[in-house]
């Protein structure tokens, strides 16, 4: 039994893909412009082009689009409750009613945007880690947010901290799959029963999941220290980032990409109106 199989969120997959070489500071400039351009999206077509850009992005980072979409499943739950949110609390016009549970055309519009919105979100924030090493990430952000140190913000420590949780979060989901498997082998059962006995016989799972949390934390301190990490004290790198022509090309074509996307749905919202 594999309660947690499939679960990729977090994980980098080395590689040689066009995508993979890209500078740090490319892709993540890129994923906040493709995040920036989901909450400009509305209509269907716009949507099936997101989709369309997300099979390209995985076909030039030569990872499986399979592999993609699983990393959604984390956030399923939160999305199902989005939904029903929206669903039944946004005021309408009225096109079903079942006793104080009323849907209207507002509410199932607005629902299936923040569904679109909440996945695209998720997957492509996955193919930023999945292409992009830890280390990478956190010199590439850290290079980003260098300008705000100026002003007392702590970029450095703020790069290592969102790296090392990033990376504890495919950690994170080994450790729990396996003091699963560990339970599940000594005869205790997750699925039987109702929601509220299900959710009691994983309380054996946090204590021993917390404690492995705090060690792995105590292990990262001292391995930090014993290599003389000091916050704020500037570090040499062993590969400087170098921004090539192919990042700059990149970041164009993504951008116009994206205005393109935005200008046709104005475009057929008024299209709509009329």
């Amino acid at each position: 039994m594999r309660l947690l199989s499939g679960i990729s969120l977090g994980q980098f997959i080395p590689g040689e893909s066009f995508v993979h070489g890209l500078d740090p500071r490319c892709k993540i400039i890129c994923t906040f412009l493709l995040l920036t351009g989901l909450f400009l999206a509305s209509s269907p077509p716009d949507f099936a082009l997101w989709g369309a850009l997300l099979v390209a992005i995985s076909l030039l980072s030569q990872i499986r689009l399979g592999l993609v979409l699983r990393s959604a499943r984390p956030v399923l739950f939160l999305a199902l409750i989005t939904i029903l949110l929206n669903i039944f609390w946004t005021p309408g016009h009225e096109i079903f009613r079942a006793g104080f549970l009323k849907i209207t055309e507002e509410g199932l519009i607005l629902s299936i945007r923040m569904g679109m919105r909440l996945f695209f979100l998720v997957v492509f924030a996955a193919l930023l880690m999945m292409t992009t090493s830890p280390m990478s990430f956190s010199d590439g952000l850290e290079r980003l947010l260098s300008p705000l140190a100026a002003l007392g913000f702590p970029a450095s420590e703020m790069a290592v901290m969102m790296t090392i949780a990033l990376r504890f979060i495919p950690t994170l989901f080994e450790e729990t799959d396996r003091i699963l498997k560990a339970q599940i082998s000594r005869g205790a059962d997750f699925e039987s029963g109702g929601l509220l006995k299900r959710a009691r016989s994983f309380i054996p799972i946090l204590i021993p999941l917390f404690v492995l949390v705090f060690q792995r934390a105590e292990n990262l301190a001292v391995a930090m220290e014993s290599r003389c990490y000091v916050p704020g004290r500037p570090r040499t790198r062993m590969c400087p980032l170098v921004w090539r022509r192919s990042d700059s090309a990149a970041l164009i074509i993504l951008f116009a990409f994206i205005s393109a996307l935005v200008a046709l749905d104005r475009r057929f919202l008024r299209f709509l109106i009329r």
